[in-house]
């Protein structure tokens, strides 16, 4: 056995220390007793904590075993870190968790609290990227299972703490205005982290959200445990920063735990859980571990570790310490606890050499199948649903309120109608984010919904975007419908990864198991007249077009806002889908078309009965056929313009094509439309870079029709400048209306 094989290593010593044992016995006549006169901890406990944690090892062990023979993709193991089962032990299956991927412990035993789930089968199964593992289905290694209420996680660096905090949050959220929760009133949050992880400034933000909610006398029941062995990867934590920075940290309670001893953690995990589920605040447990086997199979430690350093940390190896307490407490013999341990090798190996044979993906279609759920009948059901009239009726006071008996009205108070009736169609609905509530918005979009709905339903958030999309996440876990408001497009990208590595990656690595609906509002895009600058003008949309199964409405004027919302919120109730709603700015108010008050920008609400379906654009003049203006946002506008000019002044007739959806793409309406007119022009507000010209393009070029006259009008790549310069590097109607007379011939 070489001293570089440290997983050898591992199990040799802990083999030869049980058969080798000839310690002194003390008789237990009792397992249901406690052990110890100064410690709780009783017989049976021990031993059942004991086989988790071997359990957990020899995963770790098979895992490797595997991967020699390219049979195994992720070795991230748990050793050493097996005193989390206690964590399990103390909470219930029906308190949501979000682990760390060393919590192996953790998942063996609350999965061996339940007979119908089986750990060791489960995990190999992901392992080896099987198709028939229950959680993933053979998209990534995951700690996950849906009756467990282990929500999947993989590699992830602290970014499935906000989440987590907005799940504790969302627990009393519910309850608060009567909704139905999917777990007890009383559960409680898990969220497990590493040490390095909770440096990380998403993680930060996250423990900041818990202790500004708690803060508040508002109850966030959620149990972090950093899972501290002192280093991540090759980089030290320095000693004692960890007990430093959340001793007295404001809203947070800390506790400390020893999971190298089951005597000891035993104890202060039970306090510490009791004390978060009794008192419904953030609790902070300090669970000291230690790492073995490295970072992962591929990691060798004896290049940034020495071998005493290495050595050292395997003699406080947590396995072997329980199985010494059992033996000296007379829990079990040596002969009894040595043919566990290795009937559990047997097993693992066995099932190992049989996932080996299991079916794995093996199309591209069978591996996004659930990426993006769309069932079109149902989602369009709901959509035009209209069985709450009272309540309808309750929320607008009066029948002469009804939206749709107010006459014309443009985009922003479209929208705001179109909030209204979502949340008086459902109940669970909340719509949060800063600034929203008793002032209504920057642009004044929520105006008058909070005073409608309560606070319980309609409230100001702190100011974090990772923490609002956090928020919405763990509201949708609870069976909620959330509609965060994020202020501006540039902010969204603060916080990307919530939707691109978490909200829409769920339904993918859960096989669609679980789910969490949003439609997350974005003030959006160019053209503010003496405001904006970068950060309030934005027109970067290629960080949300690159999310795979993010559905991204755009729309361009009011009418199609109000249905496209009951589109947005029917996919998100029956399908479980994450939306962006991007609304156009500029257009917010806008009423006129061409001439001052013309009022022909401004729309009825369109009737219960209407809704937009997804991916199904609007085209304008659809008689014409001169040219083909392919354009969204701000570009419907002023292509509309442009058209008008054409035909009064140069004789062009154009027809006008609004996307309305840019993700998905009308491919088929723009081919048509392009088809019928043999030219095209895309008019894109977004950058030349990346913008949705882009896909738009290749769209046509793909469908057979690269060789019509084409030509596309967009912004700069820059960040767009203060006042009226922001013009310059903007698609104009200037712009616009030269290239058209190219593209036509004119």
């Amino acid at each position: 056995m070489s001293k570089f094989n440290r997983a050898a290593v591992i199990d040799e010593s802990f083999v030869s220390f049980v058969r080798n044992w000839a310690g002194a016995k003390k008789p237990v006549r009792d397992l249901n007793a406690p052990v110890y006169s100064s410690y709780d901890i009783t017989g049976h406990e021990m031993l059942d904590v004991l086989e988790s944690q071997m359990i957990s090892r020899h995963l770790d062990l098979i895992a490797r075993e595997l991967r020699k023979d390219n049979a195994s993709f992720y070795t991230i193991g748990s050793s050493g870190h097996e005193g989390n089962a206690l964590v399990a032990h103390f909470t219930r299956p029906t308190d949501p968790a979000f682990l760390h991927y060393r919590s192996g412990g953790f998942v063996v035993h609350r999965s061996r609290q339940d007979p119908d789930v089986d750990p060791i089968h489960d995990t190999i199964l992901s392992q080896v990227a099987s198709a028939d593992d229950p959680m993933s289905g053979g998209r990534h290694k995951v700690w996950g299972n849906k009756k467990l209420w282990i929500l999947p996680q993989t590699s992830t660096i602290a970014s499935h703490l906000p989440k987590a905090v907005g799940c504790a949050i969302a627990i009393r959220r519910a309850k608060r205005i009567g909704a139905e929760l999917p777990v007890p009133r009383d559960s409680i949050v898990v969220c497990s982290l590493g040490d390095a992880s909770s440096n990380h400034s998403t993680a930060l933000g996250a423990f900041n959200m818990a202790a500004w909610t708690a803060y508040q006398n508002l109850p966030v029941p959620i149990l972090f445990v950093c899972e501290d062995n002192g280093i991540g990867i090759s980089v030290r934590s320095p000693k004692g920063y960890i007990e430093r920075a959340f001793l007295s940290q404001p809203g947070i309670k800390y506790f400390r735990a020893n999971g190298l001893d089951v005597r000891e953690a035993h104890r202060d995990v039970s306090e510490a859980v009791e004390y978060c589920r009794e008192r419904r605040v953030p609790v902070f447990l300090h669970l000291k571990v230690v790492r073995l086997l490295g970072h992962a199979g591929s990691d060798f430690e004896l290049e940034y570790r020495s071998m005493e350093e290495v050595e050292e940390t395997e003699a406080q190896d947590p396995v072997r310490t329980t199985a010494r307490l059992c033996l000296e407490a007379g829990l079990i013999s040596s002969e009894d606890l040595l043919g566990r341990y290795e009937n559990i090798r047997k097993r693992c190996r066995t099932l190992g050499e049989s996932a080996r044979k299991r079916p794995r993906l093996s199309s591209a279609a069978e591996i996004i199948e659930p990426l993006a759920p769309y069932t079109p009948d149902a989602v369009k059901a709901e959509a035009t649903r209209s069985d709450y009239g009272a309540t309808r009726l309750e929320v607008f006071e009066s029948e002469e309120n009804l939206p749709e008996r107010r006459g014309p009205k443009h985009l922003a108070a479209q929208i705001n109608a179109g909030l209204f009736e979502v949340m008086a169609k459902y109940s669970q609905g909340l719509i949060f984010g800063e600034d929203v509530a008793r002032k209504g918005g920057v642009y004044n979009v929520t105006t008058g919904m909070e005073k409608t709905f309560a606070a319980g339903r309609v409230f100001n958030s702190l100011l974090d975007e990772s923490s609002i999309l956090g928020l919405a996440q763990g509201a949708g876990y609870m069976g909620l419908l959330p509609i965060p408001e994020i202020q501006y497009l540039a902010y969204f990208h603060n916080a990307c990864d919530q939707i691109r590595g978490e909200a829409c990656s769920l339904q993918f690595f859960s096989n669609r198991q679980f789910a969490n609906p949003m439609i997350v509002r974005i003030a959006s895009l160019g053209y503010q007249k003496g405001f904006g600058g970068h950060f309030h003008n934005d027109n970067s949309i290629t960080a949300l077009r690159d999310i795979p199964g993010l559905v991204i409405a755009c729309p361009s004027r009011g009418d199609d806002a109000a249905a496209m919302l009951r589109t947005c919120a029917a996919l998100a109730q029956v399908d479980g889908r994450v939306v962006a709603f991007l609304e156009p700015i500029a257009l917010y108010m806008t009423k006129d078309l061409h001439e001052e008050k013309d009022g022909e920008w401004a729309f009825p609400v369109p009737a219960l009965s209407e809704y937009v379906e997804p991916g199904v654009g609007r085209v304008y003049h659809e008689d014409r056929q001169d040219l083909a203006i392919l354009t969204y946002g701000n570009g419907v506008w002023m292509s509309l313009r442009v058209a008008r000019v054409l035909e009064q002044e140069h004789g062009i007739r154009a027809r006008v094509f609004d996307l309305r959806w840019i993700a998905p793409m009308d491919v088929e309406g723009m081919c048509r439309h392009a088809r019928d007119c043999g030219k095209v022009l895309i008019v894109d507000e977004g950058r030349k870079s990346g913008g949705v010209s882009e896909p738009m393009m290749t769209a046509l070029v793909e469908n057979g029709l690269g060789h019509l006259p084409m030509k596309r009008v967009v912004g700069n790549d820059t960040y767009i400048p203060l006042g009226p310069a922001a013009n310059l590097v903007l698609p104009s109607e200037e712009q616009i209306l030269t290239a058209a007379k190219e593209v036509a011939g004119r």
